[in-house]
């Protein structure tokens, strides 16, 4: 599985504890979600309907060799917070190569599949969906461009 190395450990993390103590460690992320800056509010991000829980996210992929990601989720959410959070850390500052080679299910690997409904865990997959569509749309060549030569 190719995983950002910020993200690997994440991973690595989950796969060292025992259910109850995944769950903690969820929630620790979910009080670890970073504040949204100054210049960005929640009305000009995208939704993430996948989510049970109002989720919204920004890309801004301007640098493909460092992407940033920004999230809001609300606190009363942990679960959902705790996956924007999980995907803030483990990919916010990478590549867009890096992000778009990430597997869609990697989740899996958090081992919360039986901690965690499969409906949330949908929504974890919606958000790397999302971030993937944007990163591919921020990066792709420009369709106006000239052709070479011209």
């Amino acid at each position: 599985m190719s995983l950002p190395a910020a993200l690997a450990e994440i991973v690595e993390d989950f796969g060292a504890l025992g259910d109850s103590d995944r769950v903690q460690l969820l929630l620790e992320f979910s009080r670890e979600l970073p504040d949204l800056p100054d210049h960005l509010r929640e009305d000009a991000m995208e939704p993430v309907p996948e989510c049970q829980s109002p989720v919204f996210l920004s890309v801004d992929a301007a640098d493909p060799s460092a992407v940033r990601l920004y999230f809001s989720a609300p606190p009363e959410a942990p679960t959902t917070r705790g996956f924007a959070s999980i995907l803030a850390q483990g990919l916010d500052g990478t590549s867009a190569t890096e992000i778009l080679e990430v597997p869609g299910d990697f989740y899996h690997d958090l081992g919360l599949d039986s901690a965690v409904s499969p409906l949330r865990l949908r929504g974890m997959a919606g958000m790397l969906g999302r971030i993937k569509s944007q990163v591919r749309r921020q990066t792709a060549p420009s369709q106006t461009s000239p052709p070479p030569g011209e």
